[in-house]
């Protein structure tokens, strides 16, 4: 008997590893067990365009098996014709697990359920339906093709999916907030290396970005994606005053709109929001915030703390 469970914790945490970096895509993880159940790959979605996350494991397993390298250079489109070509029935008995169900539609990618069908894996274990109206159907098609098809319950692949689902249906709000281990927040630089790049990578992805107009006046910020190469996102300052310096690198950043507004609406024209900024920013907009990441030094420094009442039900 499989436990299924456990197999959906390990892709779950590999999913979450690419979390908001997948946009507009969901995060999605999945893993492949030969026919003896024995784990011979796991996969995650890495970003829009690239090879979804059934397709990454699929890989990853002929390639354990093959020890053939051709498949190393090849584009999302190109992986599934090749697969299709070169399986020679080596995934039969196998079975293949997904936090998603996998896509019924061809888009930048082909279908990752027609893959699957195609290749004659055994079954195919999901923890979500996919709801959205250009991908949902893929467990018909799997179900057509011979393959098994499970649908199990799992909190754990709902709540991975819940970015997704936020921003197709208007707009997803996270607030971003970095801090020492005392509670200041000002002062320069507050989190490492590897969280400002994070943060950036974040940046790449949002369509907006929200700061306070104090913050522009003292920090004199960027705000751009440049640690990662990215692009920059658009700026809304949120002020009522409009006496900010237009020579700070902020209004210098090329194909991007930096507009002040005081008006909250404006951020719901956007379908990826990320708010930057203190007690200000976060008390104006709480009750548009659908997630919060802090990033919590382990530095103390004297400076302006942040004073807020916020419950994290879950930190990631």
């Amino acid at each position: 008997m499989l436990d299924h469970s456990f197999y959906m914790d390990l892709i779950l945490k590999e999913a979450w590893k690419n979390q908001l970096l997948t946009y507009p895509n969901p995060a999605v993880g999945a893993l492949i067990l030969d026919s003896k159940g024995a784990i011979l790959s796991i996969g995650a979605h890495k970003k829009a365009g690239e090879p979804h996350a059934e397709v990454l494991a699929i890989k990853e397993a002929y390639k354990k098996i093959t020890k053939d390298e051709l498949i190393e250079e090849l584009s999302s489109s190109e992986l599934h014709e090749y697969l299709r070509k070169n399986h020679n029935n080596i995934f039969e008995g196998m079975s293949i697990y997904s936090t998603l169900e996998p896509c019924a539609h061809v888009g930048k990618t082909p279908s990752c359920a027609s893959l699957i069908s195609s290749l004659k894996f055994k079954r195919a274990i999901f923890g979500s339906f996919d709801k959205s109206c250009i991908a949902k159907g893929g467990g018909e098609i799997l179900k057509e093709g011979g393959v098994e098809s499970l649908k199990i319950e799992s909190k754990g692949c709902e709540e991975l999916l819940e970015p997704f689902i936020k921003w197709n249906q208007g707009s997803f709000v996270l607030y971003k907030l970095a801090q020492r281990l005392n509670g200041s927040i000002d002062g320069g630089y507050i989190s490492s290396q590897d969280s400002l790049e994070y943060v950036h990578n974040i940046r790449d992805k949002v369509d907006l970005l929200v700061i306070g107009g104090d913050t522009v006046r003292v920090d004199r910020p960027t705000l751009d994606a440049r640690l990662v190469g990215g692009r920059a996102p658009d700026v809304m300052i949120y002020s009522s005053r409009d006496d900010f310096d237009r020579d700070i690198p902020l209004f210098g950043v090329k194909n991007r709109d930096v507009f002040i507004s005081n008006n909250r609406d404006d951020i719901k024209r956007y379908r990826f929001v990320m708010l930057e900024g203190g007690e200000g920013v976060f008390s104006s907009f709480c009750d548009l915030i659908d997630w919060n990441l802090f990033f919590i030094s382990p530095n103390i420094k004297g400076g302006k703390s942040i004073n807020i009442d916020i419950n994290l039900c879950n930190i990631w």
